[in-house]
């Protein structure tokens, strides 16, 4: 492996980060052991989660799934220093790329006033190889967007909050071309214990035991970024400056 394959830290002065995505557990699938690395060095992360994952488990009709997800997502933040917490309540399954998805992340990012925003893959697939949801493709894309889009006082003039053109980097996490890494070696487990408050969802998705299903997972994501960021567990992004 090449000296351009590593990966470069990612930026580190910074206070304030808002994370956008569309569904309960998104964060928690690989992002959240970074999470708990700048929460413990006393940076502001809070989240945005455009649905409340309501579709998403096929044994619980969405009215019942939709709190018992939101619930699991709140608790699973917390676990990694997290404690503001929104739902944009756009249909799980059906999020649409536009205007008002645009504006309601855009009024968001006005709100928290975040240097950092980060999101997840917008690209038509992960690795080439697995078809990419349309939710993710909507709100990983509109969250780009949206970041420029906050900063100007003319493009969705009617929300509540002042414009903000303080967004200096858009890091997408589960990216095929990552730039950046954190090193996780600190929020690893947290990262593990996080992801393993959403039991409701990773019962119905698998027959594995829950916290060997979860371990597995987001230990095998670190150890594979750690290839090319000096030996050391990751998270990988792809950083856009801003």
């Amino acid at each position: 492996m090449t000296d351009s394959d590593q990966l470069e830290p990612m930026p580190g002065d910074w206070r304030r980060a808002l994370a956008v995505v569309a569904h309960p557990d998104d964060l928690e699938y690989g992002c959240a052991s970074a999470v708990a690395v700048w929460t413990d060095a006393g940076r502001e992360v809070a989240y945005v989660i455009v649905s409340s994952g309501e579709a998403g488990i096929d044994t619980l009709e969405p009215a019942k799934s939709g709190p018992v997800r939101e619930r699991e997502e709140r608790a699973g933040a917390a676990v990694v220093g997290v404690t503001e917490v929104e739902f944009l309540g756009h249909p799980d399954g059906v999020i649409e790329y536009g205007p008002a998805l645009r504006r309601d992340i855009a009024a968001a990012i006005r709100r928290h006033r975040p240097e950092l925003v980060i999101t997840l893959n917008p690209a038509d697939t992960w690795g080439g190889s697995y078809w990419n949801t349309p939710d993710h493709r909507a709100v990983g894309r509109a969250v780009l967007d949206a970041a420029g889009d906050a900063g100007n006082r003319w493009i969705f003039p009617d929300t509540d909050a002042e414009p903000w053109n303080g967004v200096r980097w858009v890091a997408v996490a589960g990216s095929d071309a990552p730039t950046h890494a954190v090193d996780v070696t600190d929020g690893l487990e947290r990262g593990v214990r996080s992801l393993m408050e959403h039991r409701a969802y990773i019962e119905a998705l698998t027959g594995e035991d829950p916290e060997a299903y979860t371990r597995d997972l987001i230990e095998g994501y670190a150890r594979e970024a750690a290839k090319r960021f000096g030996g050391r567990p990751a998270v990988p992004f792809r950083l856009y400056p801003r």
